[in-house]
């Protein structure tokens, strides 16, 4: 697959961009609502889709399938930095207008680091092709130690970056709007969101770890591995803020990550044996991941009401009066909102 550096350029150009426009959308300190958050999801999806169509387009199917299979899994993994985002933010008590600032930061550190990665993997694999059996049995023990300690609980309190961060920086336990650092008695000391920040950026290494090698195991074209990273990561935000409330729900999404991931490790260890056909490789990564967020959604439900539950009950003969009384009571003290 050869691209021109013309397209490499493009392609960071288009993310530079997009990053201004979110960074002025929300340049002022707000509580991004649920509606917001689905607009830009849609936006973002919209256009990772988009690029995917015109990779599909300008180099065909075969490359155009790897993309959005590399979207795919790592649009997938994503959903489990929002499970650790969510809770370093209410371990913080991270106020939810400054949580975005900090995402944003992160996503950017990300991108950085993700390009890093990829580039010492391509040139590793292009270098050490046997590279690819080592990133195949990681994935698969990665997979399989995810289901075994899946309904386990992070605690951050034992985050040795933690200890780290607050042996080594100077530190203030007040946050001070959307600022990281700020001056008291003459020198510069952190806020907590810059402490936070620090924990979102070491969390998204340790997942660059898992969803790197995963992408490469549909793909070892280094510009398809980072756009499909890239355009996944972008939307990693709007992810954060629509389903922050909805997390506890997801119960078994753990499961089908660590099912996704012991899959395509295994796709990776045939790959001199059998070749699984990307459509395959989409299929039953979308399959897996559906199934996971459906059957969660249904097993978390509330249980719908019965009619004994709505049916009003009287009051008993003595407590009448009393609740006539209250009702009195009531009706002159919130009577300005039943008008």
């Amino acid at each position: 697959m050869d691209v021109p550096l013309w397209a490499w350029a493009a392609v960071l150009a288009v993310i530079l961009a997009m990053l201004a426009v979110d960074l002025f959308a929300h340049r002022t300190a707000h509580v991004v609502s649920v509606r917001e958050a689905a607009i830009w999801s849609g936006v973002w999806v919209s256009l990772g889709l988009a690029f995917g169509a015109v990779v599909w387009w300008a180099y065909g199917a075969q490359a155009g399938g790897e993309y959005f299979a590399g979207y795919l899994i790592e649009k997938s993994l994503a959903v489990d930095n929002v499970f650790v985002f969510a809770l370093m933010f209410a371990y913080f008590s991270v106020p939810r207008e400054y949580q975005h600032r900090v995402l944003f930061y992160g996503v950017l550190g990300a991108l950085v680091f993700r390009a890093i990665f990829i580039a010492g993997g391509a040139v590793l694999i292009e270098n050490f092709s046997w590279v690819l059996y080592l990133f195949g049995a990681f994935l698969v023990f990665t997979g399989w130690k995810m289901f075994t300690h899946r309904n386990e609980q992070l605690d951050p309190s034992r985050n040795p970056v933690l200890r780290l961060v607050k042996k080594w920086v100077p530190s203030t336990a007040e946050y001070h709007g959307q600022r990281f650092w700020v001056k008291q008695a003459g020198k510069w000391v952190a806020t907590p969101l810059f402490t936070v920040l620090v924990l979102v950026e070491v969390t998204d290494i340790i997942f660059a770890v898992d969803s790197i090698p995963a992408i490469f195991a549909v793909t070892q074209e280094p510009f398809l591995v980072f756009t499909s990273n890239a355009f996944a990561i972008l939307g990693l935000r709007a992810m954060y803020f629509l389903l922050a409330d909805l997390i506890h729900r997801f119960i078994y999404l753990k499961a089908g990550l660590a099912v996704v991931l012991v899959f395509v490790g295994v796709k990776m260890l045939l790959l001199d044996v059998y070749k699984i056909p990307i459509w395959l490789s989409i299929a039953v990564i979308a399959t897996t991941i559906t199934v996971a967020v459906v059957w969660s959604l249904r097993a978390t439900r509330d249980p719908a009401p019965t009619p004994q539950d709505h049916a009003p009950t009287a009051p008993e003969p003595e407590a009448r009066d009393a609740t006539a009384e209250a009702e009195v009571a009531g009706d002159e003290t919130f009577g300005h909102r039943r008008m």
